[in-house]
């Protein structure tokens, strides 16, 4: 009785396994891979001026502008320094930035960046007064004010100085008010696009296809390797928002180009997962030349008249050459821990094995794109 359950308790696993869609290795959601048309933010920066600093400000006779801003902003205020000469410490000429999202609207508050562009020593513990941020268009969108958050700090004594991080730039957590909306409408889209972050042909279909297949219609058609277009009649959504919150969560595999990064300044290479290098033989060795230099004082006899030091050059040269690894085959490798195994077996340090990798590369033996930072 027991034997007969368990075998109809196996048969009914063995038909829910079979219905489970199966899991696509290395797929990621559209979300990730593109962005939506129209659903972007906007640039923003504004000149103001930092008050409060203790004595880290801009120099008046090297900075002039930041006098020039500190005069007009009294004279907003109804205070006249007209003929003054006014030296403070405590000021300092910035420019500010910050990012619009999209579908942000007004009385919000967003983050802001806060930048010396004069000769500033530092602007911890200062507060930014009153600054507008303009669009690319010209128009105010938002309005900076606030006390700023210092990304780094100054230690400083009468023969020695250290700086840890920079000083001259900082943050306002929500240190803007937006004060206007951008003009855009998603609810009267018909037709929407979607911009492939790194465009490929493959993946651009791959995601065509997805979309199709979830909604069993022609929703998608593929334009080119950046571009997809969504018929949001022919979806049947409520919007296209709603539209937009179905297709982000719709997983593909993106096709990616076989890479080769390099970072010559910290010795970093990452290898992509389709990185081929034809059959090749490398040999790698050391050749150190060695100069040394150690002159000779030659002092005159003593009690000789007339006599002087001379400076007698005496040189030492050498020519080092290591034994190196000889010459090493590396076969043809078919996925990325074979081409690891391939290079490590020539036993070179990461920076030797940069210098290599451009020789294969200049060779025709590496296929992949060779990128060097």
């Amino acid at each position: 009785m027991r034997s007969g359950i368990v075998i109809r308790i196996l048969v009914f696993l063995c038909g829910v396994l079979a219905f489970t869609p199966p899991v696509v290795a290395g797929a990621a959601r559209i979300k990730d891979l593109v962005e939506f048309d129209g659903v972007r933010g906007n640039d923003l920066v504004g000149y103001g001026l930092v008050v409060g600093l203790d004595g880290t400000g801009d120099g008046m006779r090297n900075s002039p502008f930041t006098e020039e801003a500190l005069a007009n902003l009294l004279e907003r205020l109804g205070i006249n320094i007209s003929g003054e000469q006014i030296r403070p410490k405590n000021v300092a000429a910035v420019l500010v930035t910050a990012t619009l999202p999209p579908f942000v609207r007004a009385g919000s508050q967003i983050d802001v960046t806060v930048s010396a562009i004069g000769d500033s020593k530092s602007l911890s513990g200062g507060t930014l007064i009153m600054t507008p941020l303009n669009a690319a268009d010209g128009n105010i969108y938002a309005v900076a004010q606030g006390s700023i958050i210092a990304g780094g700090v100054t230690v400083s004594g009468d023969a020695a100085q250290m700086t840890r991080g920079v000083p001259t730039a900082g943050v306002i957590p929500s240190g803007a008010r937006v004060e206007r909306e951008i003009e855009f409408v998603l609810g009267t889209l018909e037709t929407m696009r979607l911009a492939v972050r790194d465009p490929d042909f493959t993946t651009a279909a791959r995601i065509e296809t997805a979309i199709n297949t979830y909604f069993s219609k022609p929703v998608a058609r593929m334009l080119d390797s950046g571009t997809v277009e969504l018929d949001v009649v022919s979806a049947g959504a409520t919007s296209p928002a709603h539209l937009i919150s179905v297709l982000e969560n719709i997983e593909v595999e993106p096709a990616q180009k076989a890479r080769v990064v390099v970072d010559q300044r910290s010795g970093t290479i990452v290898l992509g997962a389709d990185v081929r290098i034809s059959r090749v033989a490398i040999s790698q060795g050391g050749l150190t030349l060695r100069v040394q230099e150690e002159p000779l004082v030659v002092q005159p006899n003593p009690f000789s008249q007339g006599g002087s030091p001379i400076v007698v050059p005496r040189t030492t040269v050498g020519i080092e050459e290591s034994t190196g690894t000889g010459l090493a085959m590396v076969e043809d490798s078919v996925t990325l821990p074979e081409v690891i195994e391939g290079l490590n077996a020539l036993g070179v340090p990461t920076r030797d094995m940069i210098d290599i990798l451009k020789a294969i590369k200049a060779a025709g033996a590496l296929h992949a794109e060779f990128i060097v930072q």
